[in-house]
């Protein structure tokens, strides 16, 4: 059996739940493909299944194996569909990561357009604020929001974004429009990022920086569980405009010294391996996503 007869019989075990599921979706009998299992773990000379009677397991090995399979066999669906098709049509999946409140805003409506123009691509997303290992898990890229860390990725800015600084109109009726960073500091509380920056840093009257620590009375991992708390009025919020720019437009939040904020520009980036080939649906996915969004996105606050 070649290789890609071995990777296609894996394949069909995983997504079968057993071998003898397997095997009778392949018209075969259980023993021929559990033999084929057995020698291509010889072959590679590692566990891929853990097996009981009863169930089978994927070791990390076995993952890795999997998802590497997945996009080899995706990657010839592309391949024949380009040469079948003077289109070109894409086909196959594309697995995605990205964090939650952008994926779900904004990521989601992106992605269905585009599979209006390719309706053969099946989109397999991750909805997660983690970093994840995009080699291990198998993903084709993740979208990322904000400084980059120093890695082996390749990173195409997609997205470009800017933190308002804003409150709710009942919030500031009662602690009073803040017209100076130093404001901040008489009785403000605010809304925190977890993990976000400890002080917010302004433009001074003289040019210089102000850091400007104002307490935190709810902390959270998400920027629309925050934003909803700003609108409620607990406190001041330092967020993303893709996450608050409704709001804003809507008056339920007030833009607060835009023009004092330092470094409160973002961006957006879809990462992918540079050792990994980039497939033509996932090349053309990116160069889409940058289009769509664009200089300027939907979401801009003018202020």
């Amino acid at each position: 059996m070649n290789q890609f007869d071995e990777m296609q019989t894996f394949i069909r075990i995983v997504d079968a739940g057993s071998i003898t599921k397997a095997a009778e979706q392949m018209d075969t009998v259980k023993s021929a493909v559990s033999r084929r299992l057995s020698e291509l773990e010889k072959r590679l000379g590692v566990t891929l299944l853990t097996r009981t009677t009863r169930s089978q397991t994927l070791t990390e090995s076995g993952k890795s194996y999997y998802e590497q399979c997945l996009r080899i066999i995706d990657d010839l669906a592309e391949i024949e569909s380009s040469i079948k098709n003077e289109h070109c049509a894409l086909a196959g999946r594309i697995k995605i990561a990205a964090p939650l409140s952008f994926g779900l805003s904004h990521l989601s409506q992106a992605l269905r357009k585009f599979n209006e123009i390719h309706p053969e691509i099946y989109f397999d997303v991750d909805f997660n604020d983690r970093k994840v290992d995009l080699i291990q898990e198998g993903f084709d890229l993740a979208i990322r929001i904000g400084e980059l860390e120093d890695s082996s990725l390749i990173a195409k800015k997609l997205i470009t974004s800017c933190s308002i600084l804003s409150a709710s109109p009942g919030y500031l009726k009662k602690y009073g429009m803040p017209q100076s960073p130093e404001d901040l500091m008489n009785g403000h509380v605010r809304v925190k990022y977890t993990g976000g920056r400890e002080k917010w840093i302004f433009k001074g009257t003289d040019g210089n920086k102000i850091h400007i620590d104002v307490p935190a009375i709810v902390s959270a991992n998400n920027g629309d569980f925050l934003c909803q708390q700003a609108i409620d009025g607990q406190g001041l919020i330092m967020t993303p405009d893709f996450i608050c720019y409704k709001a804003v437009r809507q008056q339920q939040l007030i833009p607060i010294m835009c023009d004092r904020i330092v470094d409160n520009e973002i961006s957006g980036y879809a990462l992918y391996p540079q050792t990994r080939h980039l497939s033509h649906r996932v090349r053309s996915l990116v160069d889409y996503l940058a289009q769509y969004f664009g200089d300027k996105p939907y979401w801009a606050i003018d202020h």
